[in-house]
Order: C-alpha cells, then structure tokens, then sequence
C-alpha cells in the first residue's frame, strides 16, 4: 500500500510569533521554519506502518514556496520514500490545498492518506474533511491510534466522553492527533541519505487547479497583553476582589 502524507512548512513552534507593523500579516523575514508539528505526527504513523509491513512507499508532498522542500527533506529523513513540491508563492487556502492534494491522489493512488488534523498557523481543521469531501472517501479525524487490517483502518479518536473507535474502509483519509505518536528525530545517516532521495517540482497549473484567494485579511493584530495579578492575603479578600472588583461572582 502507498500512504500519502501532506506537510507544510509553518513558523517553528518555539518561536514567538511577530506582526508586521503595518498589521497586514506575521512577519517571516528571519524566523526559523518547520514542519508543522500535527504532519511531524503523521510521517512517523506512516513510517512506523511501514516498518509493520503495511505500507510499501511512503510519498511526502508539500504546497508552497521552494524552501519547502527542506520540509520534505526532513519528511524524507525520517523515513519517507520521496516527496512532492507544488510550488506556489500565494499563500493556499484550504480549499485550494485539497484540491491540489485531490489531483495528486488522483495521480498517486495511495490505499490511505495520512495528514496532520491541522496546521499552527492557520488553526483551519479543514483540508483532511475537505479532501475526504472531494474524494468521497471515508475519513477518521483526530486519530489517537490507528492498526491497519486487510482493506480497514481502525481509527481510535479522543472525544468529550472518553475514546470513539472507527472502522473505516481503505482508502480513506486519517487525520492525526497529538497523542498519536513521538515523532522520532532523523538520524545523520538518514539525512544524507535524504538529499539522494528524489523530489518531484510541480506547480498548480499542472492540475489545472487555481490557488487565488477567495478570501482577503483585513488585520492582523496581537492579543491583548494581560495586566499584572496581584497578592491578597486570605480568601475573604479573594472574595470580595473576585465579588466587587472582578464582577465575576
């Protein structure tokens, strides 16, 4: 079986996020990129599958601009087979993504796609409904587990009441969860090995998929800073701030 696993490059996640002054967007220029954490996720479910024998090739793909394909060559060191870079400079929403991704399937044919549940930047949630949606595939969202049996995927998922366990028929689209996994950190043989490994360049035109945005960010501000707390000394003054000064009780 061939897994397909979507990663996108996203401003690393111990960075502390800066706006531009002019409030039209984040400011980008000198800040450390990385995969994005939920995909980290979802390469190392594809490998592991792999390494049970489930899967045969692992095929990285990335939408975005060149220096992507440093994501896909950490994707690649991890144990992915080789990767794919649709190149674009605009910022892709998500429908754009899963159409982008739909005709990539469409030329792949994996038996499972496999993605993060969402990206940090944009916090969407909706590529991996959107592209099940296109596809009409089967899809298991926010996956805490996930065994592959025959032409099945049993999907165990984190709900408000305890743990929900899906049956899905394959192919179909799984999107992973944090507690899925421990991504595993590349080794220096696999990352020179990596660089060897074959990276495919397309674009949008070659799909015939246009990526100009639907929708147009108005501003972009931080949120507000927080006033600093203060000492009481027993509960009744707690109460009584909480009660007179807060208005919350």
């Amino acid at each position: 079986m061939k897994v397909l696993v979507p990663v996108k490059r996203v401003v690393d996640a111990n960075v502390k996020v800066r706006v531009k002054s002019d409030q039209t967007g984040v400011d980008l220029a000198n800040v450390k990129m990385s995969m994005n954490p939920f995909d980290e996720i979802a390469v190392e479910e594809a490998v592991r599958l792999k390494e049970k024998g489930l899967v045969e090739e692992i095929v990285a793909v990335s939408i975005g601009v060149a220096q992507a394909q440093e994501t896909i060559r950490t994707a690649l060191a991890m144990g992915a087979d080789r990767g794919v870079l649709i190149t674009t400079d605009t910022d892709a929403e998500p429908l754009a993504v899963a159409k982008l991704l739909k005709a990539l399937v469409d030329e792949e044919k994996p038996g499972l796609v496999l993605m993060g549940k969402q990206a940090i930047d944009g916090d969407n949630n909706a590529v991996g409904q959107m592209l099940a949606a296109l596809l009409d595939w089967p899809q298991a969202t926010f996956a805490s587990k996930v065994e592959i049996s025959g032409d099945k995927a049993s999907v165990t998922r984190e709900v408000d009441g305890g743990l929900q366990t899906l049956s899905v028929d394959l192919p179909a689209v799984v999107t992973t969860d944090l507690r899925l996994n421990e991504p595993r950190y590349a080794s220096l043989p696999n990352i020179m090995k990596a660089k060897k490994k074959p990276i495919d360049m397309k674009t949008p035109a070659d799909y015939g998929v246009d990526t100009a945005p639907r929708l147009k960010v108005l501003k972009v501000t931080e949120p507000p800073k927080r006033s600093a707390g203060i000492k009481v000394e027993s509960a009744e003054d707690l109460v009584m701030k909480l009660k007179n000064e807060a208005g919350v009780l």
